[in-house]
């Protein structure tokens, strides 16, 4: 994995996205190119104001779902997909059988091939796989990440194996068989009628460097992929499928391959189960390109969206078209390791918004916590949250390296108050013997004003030297107090010895009320208490 060869966008780099992974990154990086605009921002759950119309699935954790609006108008987006896009669409997408009849019907190129239902034996299977002859492959009519998807099965008794991992080992009894077409593997996103973005998905594999076993190469190129916003949740397996298919090949993952050896250990591309996403894009024919968005309009309703493909060696003017994602995951498009990152999120807002093209590049540098903002959905307190406005005009930010005694807590709180009633925004953190501050507005004589804050608080730190630079990285809207771990859990220490003690008086406060009520004063005042509310029952007639 060529990571020294990867070009991120200066605007998503992985400092602003270090928190959030999965499908979220998709959402939080269009939300986040929205909201930079100008744009209003909100986070919904399911089933609050246009979602409750929209196909959507696995939301019942908030992160997925969220508006952007402007003065004029609002859309309405799960993940990647934006509202523009219909669910007949989506469902189209979703089923691989629907996906190639309609693109046979548009002309667009697609393995030859044809769904067997759960009625089908596997016989019926294997004769149609005779009939069109091997290599082919067999997938589910409905699955995902490579699940359950077998390719180049070379003969009867393969495919009677296959058939019995896919259909009742993974209970996928609807499957399609097909041509196997041998090639390599893109992912090629449109909007509109134009090709944005494309990456070669390279199936999961390991260098050999002459003197590490196939198991530790792939420790040590996960350790790679934890770097990657992308990858960190994707790490390749060694799972018995992986062992399977070394085995097939030769190997085992106590093999040491020679150096500069590629090994595969997989045939299947997808980047969740372990692929590498390299830049495509401009080593695509124009010709590759069109058939991507010929696909995309065969389709009513689907404006955006990825195209996945099959480029043989016998057909590099034109491509196979393998499958329909209308919410396709942006991640190995913004997050390469090899070539340079495609703005995906910029295409889509234009699409939506295009009266908001042309970035402010002081307003890229600005950016929101994303899990801040979910927890009052996440806790149920709320159905929509609202995200602060971003800041609007020139950026002006300071850092400061102040020593001295100066790992107080509540100075760190109190330069957080400093920060806000200047209408600054950044953080402060921890060092080994001091603290680092980055301040952020608009206002640049509040910025520079800030530096007094420093030596305000004279109860609580002792301060030797103050540092200041310029500041030219990123900023989260807010003042975030970034605590070492000692302090962490000194705090968490200091929250819990409070609940414990709530919780020693609520209980002592129960016990109170029941000994008082089981006094003889108690008993003894019943009489009273039963004749007085009588007495206003009678009043209120």
């Amino acid at each position: 994995m060529e990571e020294n060869n990867k070009q991120w966008l200066p605007h998503l780099t992985g400092k602003i996205v270090s928190e959030i992974e999965g499908n979220f990154l998709d959402s939080y990086a269009v939300a986040l190119e929205g909201w930079r605009r100008g744009l209003k921002l909100k986070w919904h759950v399911k089933g609050s104001e246009k979602f409750k119309e929209m196909e959507v699935w696995s939301v019942d954790r908030p992160g997925q779902l969220f508006s952007l609006s402007s003065k004029e108008k609002t859309h309405y987006f799960f993940r990647s997909r934006g509202d523009d896009v219909s669910n007949e669409a989506v469902q189209v997408g979703r089923s691989k059988e629907r996906t190639n009849a309609v693109l046979r019907d548009a002309g667009v190129p697609v393995p030859e091939g044809r769904n067997f239902g759960k009625e089908s034996s596997d016989d019926e299977l294997i004769q149609y796989a005779e009939t069109l002859g091997f290599p082919i492959v067999v997938k589910p009519t409905d699955g995902s990440f490579g699940r359950g998807v077998v390719s180049n099965i070379r003969s009867s008794g393969e495919l009677a194996d296959a058939l019995e991992h896919v259909r009742r080992t993974l209970g996928f009894m609807e499957v399609i068989i097909e041509k196997y077409i041998p090639g390599r593997d893109y992912r090629l996103y449109v909007v509109g009628n134009e090709v944005v973005a494309a990456m070669h998905r390279l199936p999961p594999n390991v260098t050999g460097d002459g003197e590490s076993t196939i198991r530790k190469l792939i420790r040590k190129k996960n350790a790679l992929r934890k770097e990657n916003p992308r990858l960190i949740s994707c790490p390749i397996g060694t799972d018995q499928e992986t062992r399977n298919y070394l085995d097939r090949s030769g190997y085992t993952l106590k093999t040491i391959p020679a150096e500069g050896e590629t090994v595969f250990l997989n045939d299947k591309a997808n980047i969740s189960i372990g692929g590498d996403p390299i830049d495509a894009f401009d080593e695509l024919s124009p010709q590759v390109k069109e058939t991507a968005v010929k696909a995309m309009k065969a389709v009513s309703g689907l404006t955006h969206g990825a195209v996945d493909m099959i480029i043989g060696t016998d057909d590099e003017e034109a491509g196979h078209v393998i499958e329909l994602n209308p919410t396709a995951q942006l991640g190995g498009l913004l997050y390469p390791v090899k070539g340079q990152a495609r703005d995906v999120p910029a295409a889509i807002i234009d699409h939506y918004f295009p009266e908001t093209r042309g970035l402010d590049i002081e307003r890229a540098k600005i950016y929101f916590d994303f899990h801040d903002l979910l927890d009052p959905l996440q806790a149920r307190d709320a159905v929509i949250t609202t995200v602060t406005p971003s800041l609007e005009g020139k950026l002006h930010a300071k850092k400061y390296t102040v020593t001295g005694d100066v790992q107080n807590i509540g100075y760190h709180r109190g330069l957080r108050k400093q920060a806000f009633e200047r209408g600054l925004h950044g953080y402060v953190m921890n060092m080994d013997d001091a603290i680092e501050v980055v301040v952020g507005g608009t206002d640049l004589e509040m910025v520079d004003d800030f530096e007094h804050g420093l030596w305000e608080d004279e109860e609580r730190a002792k301060i030797f030297e103050v540092i200041k630079e310029e500041y030219d990285g990123p900023i989260k809207v807010g003042f975030e107090i970034k605590t070492d771990l000692k302090t962490q859990l000194r705090e968490l220490k200091a929250l819990k010895k409070e609940l414990d003690m709530t919780e020693y008086e609520r209980k002592k406060a129960e016990a109170e009320n029941r000994k008082f009520h089981r006094s003889t004063s108690w008993k003894v005042a019943t009489p009273v208490r039963l004749a007085g509310g009588i007495i206003k029952r009678i009043r209120k007639r």
